[in-house]
């Protein structure tokens, strides 16, 4: 049995980040472990978290829940950057952190859009994310 959140492809994508945080940190140094290494986890977890709780209740609810997944999501950019910076990730994990993040901010974006404009959903393709909220 699957809750209907769990169909969303911005939720399942939101889980491969978590995974890939997860293991980028690992490579942290030890000081960073309350810090960076921390904050970075948290926020990444977020994204999930928001968007499974928000998915219960109502549209209008939903839709704020989406956009404070927005919010960590562009904190996780942020951790990114100060990770990079510091020497923590190399280009090709900085580079991917960076491509997970706009596709997840872009699913986000297009769910919201739909639940916004609902009819303007049945007049276009059929909108996969609405769909698996239904």
């Amino acid at each position: 049995m699957q809750f209907n959140f769990e169909k969303l492809i911005t939720y399942q994508k939101s889980l491969i980040y978590v995974d890939f945080v997860y293991d980028t940190r690992e490579r942290f140094p030890k000081q960073e472990i309350y810090s960076l290494t921390d904050q970075f986890r948290r926020a990444a977890v977020s994204i999930s978290l928001n968007i499974g709780e928000g998915s219960s209740d109502t549209k209008k609810e939903f839709m704020n829940f989406l956009r404070i997944s927005n919010r960590s999501l562009r904190e996780c950019v942020v951790c990114t950057a100060i990770a990079y910076r510091r020497k923590y990730i190399n280009d090709e994990t900085h580079e991917k952190s960076r491509t997970l993040l706009v596709e997840i901010a872009k699913l986000n974006s297009g769910l919201l859009n739909s639940l916004k404009n609902p009819s303007d959903n049945r007049k276009s393709s059929t909108n996969p994310q609405l769909e698996a909220t239904n």
